[in-house]
């Protein structure tokens, strides 16, 4: 059983709390998070350390205490230091391309597939195999990398496609010959 909802969350300096109601507004020197949280869970803001307790010891409100702390730890560490999800192409003529603001991948298909970027996501391409999603909001960056991964998911054949870096493909053999 975990208990990483028992676990104070330390704010470091520079960042401000602020609740209002079931609303948590974290503002740090990367930008601003505001949140909606459970009206189950409470939550203390003494100095500061941050804590949450939980009213009763049942199963989904267990579950909610600890997911509400990670979720505040979350946005804590997103306005200070921000998230980052590292993505490589691999694949014969894969690659990746920034237009202003529209990814544009070749991999593969008959056309290129674009994605624009969206507020409070950044892309960047370092090399024409390698993409940066970076962002305050870890959610929102899991997010934008998933469905850019989604585009050309890596085969276990050959190991083609988008994979986050330092991702493993387990591999399978092919056919053989009689």
């Amino acid at each position: 059983m975990s208990r990483i909802g028992y676990k104070t969350v330390t704010v470091p300096e520079g960042v401000e709390v602020k609740q209002d109601g079931n609303f948590v507004t974290v503002k740090g020197p990367k930008g601003e998070l505001t949140r909606e949280f459970s009206d189950v869970i409470s939550m203390k803001i003494e100095g500061n350390e941050v804590s949450f307790d939980r009213p009763t010891d049942d199963y989904k409100t267990k579950a909610l205490h600890g997911t509400t702390r990670a979720n505040f730890n979350n946005m804590v560490i997103g306005v200070t230091e921000g998230f980052k999800k590292n993505l490589e192409l691999r694949g014969v003529g894969y690659r990746a391309q920034m237009k202003g603001k529209t990814l544009i991948l070749n991999v593969g298909y008959s056309n290129p597939v674009e994605f624009a970027e969206e507020e409070g996501i950044t892309v960047e391409v370092p090399s024409n195999t390698e993409i940066t999603v970076s962002g305050i909001d870890k959610e929102l960056v899991g997010d934008a990398a998933a469905r850019i991964r989604a585009t050309r998911a890596p085969e276990p054949y050959k190991g083609k496609g988008i994979r986050y870096v330092g991702e493993y493909v387990a591999r399978k053999e092919g056919k053989t010959g009689k």
